[in-house]
């Protein structure tokens, strides 16, 4: 299990919504396919909206840019 995995999991562990957006961030700029880098911006998206996380915007942006997600 990679550094990440285990954070990841501790992250989800604690309920931690806040922590967990720099980390699938950091997950999906590791990622060396695009499917899986999708994912993990997406997860990252997601936590950002349920955690009011100020980065929210900064990642709907990345997700329209990628063509996940619609303008």
């Amino acid at each position: 299990m990679s550094d990440l995995d285990a954070r990841l999991l501790a992250a989800h562990a604690l309920g931690d919504q806040s922590a967990l957006v720099p980390l699938y961030l950091e997950a999906a700029d590791s990622a060396e396919e695009d499917q899986a880098r999708g994912f993990f911006l997406t997860q990252a998206y997601i936590y950002a909206l349920e955690a009011g996380h100020a980065d929210a915007p900064a990642l709907r942006a990345q997700l329209v840019a990628a063509g996940r997600e619609s303008a």
